[in-house]
Formats: structure tokens, C-alpha cells, sequence
């Protein structure tokens, strides 16, 4: 008697059984860089084993295979050593520098790094689209930790431009 569904083996890349991470919310600087950030990384969740393939996964091939990574590890207290990409292993960095709780550094070999800010997971989409932008824009002479503080301090939860409250 022939089984209806096939072994979980021999899945189909479509099956409903199958999860991916959704895409990457991530915006680069267009061109060259002319500030310490090439952009800002908005992951759904603090889990890095889950958001860093999908986040790889969406930057240009042709920058070189992310091999190894530098995060805050205040931001990501339970990160792994290393991370299953697509094709390879990504090693993870654990820094204490408060340089680095808000930035994630993506090594590229020899090709080059890539310099993130990264928005806490769970920021209004208001202000982390305003991080998202001032991140990405090439003149933005700010570190990440900089940027995330003049945002926030800038702009009222509503983003009206003006500051609330007393």
C-alpha cells in the first residue's frame, strides 16, 4: 500500500512543513560609505541563530561569504559561537564594548566587513524606520550607538519631531 504523503526525507521545498525566516529588514547605505555605517539590520526576535542566515542571505554575494561576526553580547545574551548559514558556518563574536551593543560587525574575509547598527527587536516601527534611514544614509557621520540615541532623542514616540512629556 503506497503511503499519501512522502517521507519527511523526500519533502518537496515547498511543503507547508518547511519554515524560512521571512527576508531580512535591513537597509544599506547606497554606494560607498562615507561614515562608520554601512547601514541598519531590524531582526524580529533576539535569537541570532534564527535572524543572522536570513540577514546573510539578503547583502550582495559579491561583497564575499560573511565568515565571521562581532555583536554586543548584552544584545544577544544567548547567541551560539557559531551559526549555520546556507553552504557554510559563521562564527560568532561576543564583545563586551559598549561600542558594540547596538551594531553587529560582518567580516567578509577578505573582501571587506560590513558595520550594522541594529534595532532592538521590538522598537515601534516609527522610530526603527527613522534608525533604518539615518543608518543608511552615506554622510551620517554617527557610531550605532550614537545614531540610536539621537533618534530616539530627537523624535517623540509619535515622530512628530517634537519631544513629549516633561
Amino acid at each position: 500500500m503506497d503511503s499519501p504523503t512522502p517521507p519527511v526525507g523526500d519533502r518537496p521545498p515547498g511543503d507547508a512543513h518547511t519554515y524560512r525566516m521571512p527576508l531580512a529588514r535591513l537597509r544599506l547605505t547606497p554606494e560607498a560609505s562615507h561614515g562608520p555605517l554601512d547601514g541598519a539590520w531590524w531582526p524580529r526576535c533576539d535569537a541570532l541563530e534564527l535572524e543572522l542566515p536570513a540577514l546573510v542571505g539578503s547583502l550582495d554575494p559579491g561583497r564575499g561569504t560573511v565568515t565571521r561576526v562581532t555583536v554586543g553580547a548584552a544584545a544577544w545574551p544567548d547567541a551560539p559561537l557559531t551559526v549555520s548559514a546556507p553552504d557554510h558556518v559563521i562564527e560568532v563574536v561576543l564583545s563586551d564594548a559598549t561600542a558594540k551593543e547596538h551594531a553587529i560587525t560582518l567580516d567578509c574575509g577578505t573582501l571587506g566587513r560590513w558595520e550594522l547598527l541594529v534595532v532592538p527587536p521590538d522598537e515601534p516601527a516609527g522610530t526603527a524606520e527613522r534608525l533604518l534611514t539615518a543608518a543608511a544614509d552615506p554622510w551620517n557621520p554617527l557610531s550605532a550607538q550614537r545614531t540610536l540615541a539621537h533618534v530616539e532623542d530627537g523624535f517623540g514616540r509619535d515622530g512628530a519631531g517634537e519631544q513629549h512629556g516633561p
